[in-house]
């Protein structure tokens, strides 16, 4: 007998989640918004496609 309850995350839900905990690690390693912004938009540049195809 098996119990088909959902995940408490989705992958989804859980890779954005990332997303924002490695935003918040930039802007304090950066220590500035304009560096941690540039950080941002350099990392999901290059993991965007990648997390695609993981989520579908």
């Amino acid at each position: 007998m098996t119990n088909p309850q959902s995940p408490f995350l989705t992958v989804h839900t859980v890779l954005v989640l990332l997303t924002a905990a490695f935003g918040a690690l930039a802007y304090w390693s950066a220590g500035s918004v304009p560096g941690a912004a540039l950080i941002g938009l350099s990392t999901a540049g290059v993991s965007i496609p990648v997390l695609r195809t993981l989520i579908h």
